[in-house]
């Protein structure tokens, strides 16, 4: 019976011949994951079962990123029960400060996460891996804690929804533009424990930092998972980074999807997600003007080395606005340094922006870009529900990185061209 990859990636792991849209399986995993805000309770909970030893000590990360460098008192203890447990269980892929990304830019980096795996995290953005031809998803920090233990995890295999982009994309669009298209299309529960397939020509000339920024956002949409059948374009970027040996798997012509979405896309513009939701999208050119008192280009949406050079491309030569403050935020640590290499980060400060050590920080209002009372933001993460970023009275857009960039120079909510033409 033909199959779709998700299926076949979850039959695999779970040693049957095939498997059925909601039949529940018991699945090995690739690779597990937790950070400084999740991990802290899976450690005690793996305690409080007493266990004395984790499955695979090369198949479990963790990354401390959400409020690092440590913000207070409070933070510092979370930080330190990674630290703790990662030398007691001499775990290879603990990412100290000055070592450490955001998480789901620095494992696909690290080479860490593949093409084929099962992998887990208790951090709802795990979907990210997706773009890679995983089959990778969010779950709760107790049940990271029983598969750091067992290796292994129940699923219900998710109903697949398959989306065929067609066209060709306009310049400054690009992959955060046809997740917050597909959202805006079908709804924040238009996937509900789906797995998203992404397909079609615009994905297949998609590169890879596009395709990490569509899967990210997935669970946006409700989805189990999101997820891209792996190409030439994945064997480029996965060959010269992967830790292990990996699987390519595709869905067989016929596989039974729930839904099939095809849109032509060649003319639409850069999307921007208003408040308070990633489904209340409307093209940039339909925006009434917006003025704006923060930019943030960064976090594991569009943190990636790309995403700063489309960034730095509108504010070269320029500056930020009088009254709005800029932050920029490289995901990695090789991101910053390939930044600064490329000159830029001499773009970003000269155009009086500030530029941040890897973080998620104010991605979820956390530290390093909070906003007040009133105050409006754009942002190239991947929420804006009501205080995502701040104060319960502020708002935040959502959009891609040329049009943050863009925003940033004019005080308000804008398009590239606007800048440069």
């Amino acid at each position: 019976m033909p199959k779709t990859i998700s299926e076949k990636i979850l039959a695999d792991h779970a040693g049957k011949s095939e498997v059925f849209p909601e039949e529940l399986i018991e699945a090995r995993i690739d690779f597990a994951l937790g950070n400084d805000i999740t991990a802290p309770l899976s450690i005690s909970a793996f305690r409080k079962a007493g266990a004395t030893k984790v499955f695979d000590p090369e198949r479990i990360s963790l990354v401390p990123d959400h409020f690092v460098p440590n913000k207070d008192i409070a933070s510092a203890v979370q930080a330190a029960m990674l630290r703790d447990f990662a030398r007691e269980f001499k775990l290879p892929y603990y990412f100290e400060v000055g070592r450490m990304g955001v998480e789901h830019a620095l494992l696909p980096e690290q080479g860490l996460v593949l093409p084929g795996d099962v992998v887990i995290g208790a951090d709802s953005h795990t979907c990210t891996y997706g773009a890679l031809g995983a089959f990778a998803t969010g779950v709760g920090s107790t049940d990271l804690a029983a598969a750091m233990i067992t290796g292994r995890v129940w699923f219900k295999v998710p109903r697949s929804l398959k989306f065929v982009y067609k066209g060709k994309l306009r310049p400054w669009v690009g992959g955060k533009d046809l997740i917050l298209y597909t959202i805006g299309r079908i709804g924040v529960d238009g996937a509900r424990y789906r797995a998203m397939e992404f397909t079609g020509e615009v994905i297949e000339n998609l590169r890879m930092s596009d395709r990490l920024s569509m899967c990210n956002m997935a669970i946006e949409a409700g989805a189990k998972v999101g997820i891209i059948a792996p190409d030439e374009i994945t064997e480029e970027y996965v060959s010269v980074r992967a830790k292990r040996p990996y699987k390519f798997y595709s869905s067989d012509p016929g596989a039974e999807y729930e839904a099939v979405h095809e849109w032509d896309l060649s003319d639409i513009e850069p999307v921007v997600a208003m408040p308070h939701s990633p489904e209340n999208v409307k093209q940039v050119t339909e925006l009434p003007e917006t003025p704006i008192d923060q930019v943030v280009i960064g976090s594991c949406t569009n943190g990636r080395l790309e995403d700063l050079r489309i960034a730095a491309e509108v504010m070269r030569g320029r500056k930020v606005a009088n009254g709005v403050r800029c932050i920029v935020v490289p995901a990695t640590q090789n991101v910053y340094l390939e930044a600064m290499e490329e000159g830029l980060i001499e773009i970003f400060i000269e155009a009086e922006a500030a530029v941040s050590t890897p973080t998620c920080g104010p991605c979820l209002g956390g530290h390093m870009g909070i906003l007040a009372p009133g105050e409006t933001a754009i942002a190239t993460t991947n929420r804006n529900f009501v205080g995502r970023m701040g104060h319960i009275d502020s708002k935040v857009y959502l959009s891609n990185p040329a049009v943050a960039a863009a925003s940033a120079v004019l005080g308000r909510i804008a398009h590239p061209e606007e800048v440069l033409s």
